[in-house]
């Protein structure tokens, strides 16, 4: 091994937007739906969240790219917060990545990878081991973490095995989407599901099942957008990881341009694609249904069994087998979701520890090229939070902080401008200064509705980044 060796850029514009597309897909867009459904109760709020969430992530994307085409570099947004606030401020992003943010998003896309094997095979579920009430170890965790570790081997074995794994796979889950919103348009367009759905759109309420009583509450006003602010991190957690592909631009081609096109095309593919499949929904299922209903159709978008809204809407077109249909998607897609997660995570760590940041072996490339030590040491700690049954709790706390840091990230651009007017910038952000604001606006809005609705778990994300002020101290101490 020696440090002297150089990532190799290999990956071209499609490798790029691949990677940022299938980071992007992960279970999310065929739950998180139901769960929007019952915070606000109404079709037409429910896509303005969707716009909306598309709108947000597509701002940050042509605002990264500035930053991207300034810093062609490993680690992508963590040498952005570096460059523009200093080694603290990337250090907290960088902890809080691999504590929470990255190796927390692996586990979790682990595990419903998992889950959704077990439709195949129920003894999955099967518990191994009782450590307690609430926690146990059963095959399925078993089965997530072998899943890391075996895309963590190929990915130690040079990047263009991690490149076609997502290739493949995220060829693979984009062409059965379009097929599911495709079929579920011209299936439901020819029944009077969307109309009645569209009926009375702007109605909005939320729904709170509790102990098999259902309780509806209207809402308007400052109420209404208090819900949508509350409920809106769903849909945007669904959309999150297209930051991923900054964290290998040094393996990119041409980053300066590559880097920002694959991040607009990605972003916006993505865009497209989950708008769409909540129409299909829409087309498909009833948004209400009913709470008792003893069929899958009949429970509607709202009381989708085990949320999992893209089982049901697929039943309609396909019948009972549309539960294994789904399944083997949500599989194919946890996968290859994963496989970008896990290449991408380990360059910021690779990063990071060249900054004396981070193990110090983690800087070290193999004989494939590839930080090695730095994949191994994500894939350590993403299986720990697998066994632990943590990773769900975690990923909540962390969001909010996810988001801190995405204003602070697109902050930098005016910054930097200020700073650093006569760098290069091959690529300018997009409507700047009017887009990099509007979208640092709209993000501080959702996080200050955060702060007011779900008090504990923003201030458990706060609690995370903050923990990492003594370590850096501490690791600066030990350095010095």
């Amino acid at each position: 091994m020696s440090q002297n060796q150089e990532l190799k850029r290999t990956l071209g514009l499609f490798d790029a937007t691949s990677i940022v597309a299938g980071s992007m897909i992960g279970s999310g867009i065929f739950i998180v739906t139901t769960i929007m459904a019952r915070d606000i109760g109404s079709a037409g709020w429910l896509l303005v969240l969707w716009v909306l969430t598309g709108l947000i992530t597509v701002f940050a994307a042509l605002s990264y790219g500035e930053l991207a085409g300034m810093m062609p570099n490993a680690g992508g947004q963590y040498v952005y917060i570096q460059r523009a606030y200093g080694r603290m401020i990337s250090f907290l992003y960088g902890w809080t990545v691999f504590t929470v943010i990255q190796t927390g998003v692996i586990a979790a896309v682990a595990v419903a990878f998992a889950k959704f094997t077990a439709v195949f095979f129920p003894e999955l579920n099967t518990v191994i081991f009782q450590f307690s009430k609430s926690f146990a170890l059963t095959y399925a965790q078993l089965l997530a973490i072998f899943s890391i570790v075996f895309l963590t081997f190929i990915n130690t074995r040079g990047i263009q095995n991690g490149k076609r794994v997502q290739l493949i796979f995220t060829s693979a889950k984009l062409i059965a989407l379009f097929a599911l919103i495709v079929l579920g348009l011209a299936f439901g367009l020819k029944t009077d599901t969307l109309a009645n759905n569209f009926h009375d759109m702007w109605t909005a309420s939320q729904t709170i099942v509790d102990k098999g009583s259902v309780t509806v509450i209207p809402l308007a006003g400052f109420a209404l957008l208090g819900a949508m602010g509350a409920t809106i991190i769903n849909s945007l957690f669904s959309s999150d990881a297209w930051n991923n592909v900054t964290f290998i631009a040094a393996e990119i081609k041409d980053p300066k341009k590559n880097i920002p096109r694959s991040l607009f095309l990605g972003t916006l593919i993505v865009t497209i694609i989950y708008i769409l499949a909540n129409l299909a929904y829409l087309a498909l299922l009833p948004l209400h249904g009913s709470h008792e209903a003893t069929t899958i159709v009949g429970k509607g978008i709202m009381f989708a069994t085990d949320d999992r809204v893209g089982t049901a809407a697929s039943s309609v077109i396909f019948g009972d087998i549309a539960v294994y249909l789904m399944a083997g998607l949500i599989m194919i897609s946890t996968f290859g979701c994963n496989n970008g997660l896990i290449l991408a995570g380990s360059r910021l760590f690779y990063a990071m520890s060249n900054d004396k940041l981070f193990f110090r072996k983690a800087g070290i490339l193999n004989k494939n090229q590839v930080p090695a030590t730095a994949l191994w040491l994500q894939c350590v700690w993403a299986c720990v939070l697998c066994i632990s049954g943590k990773y769900g709790d975690l990923l909540m706390y962390s969001t909010f902080a996810s988001l801190i840091f995405y204003i602070l990230t697109i902050g930098g651009i005016f910054i930097l401008r200020k700073k650093e007017p006569d760098v290069e910038r091959p690529y300018k952000a997009f409507g700047y200064p009017f887009i990099p604001a509007l979208y640092i606006l709209v993000t501080l809005a959702i996080c200050v509705d955060l702060l007011i609705y779900q008090p504990i778990n923003t201030g458990l994300g706060l609690g995370i980044v903050l923990l990492g002020i003594p370590v850096y101290y501490m690791t600066q101490n030990k350095s010095n």
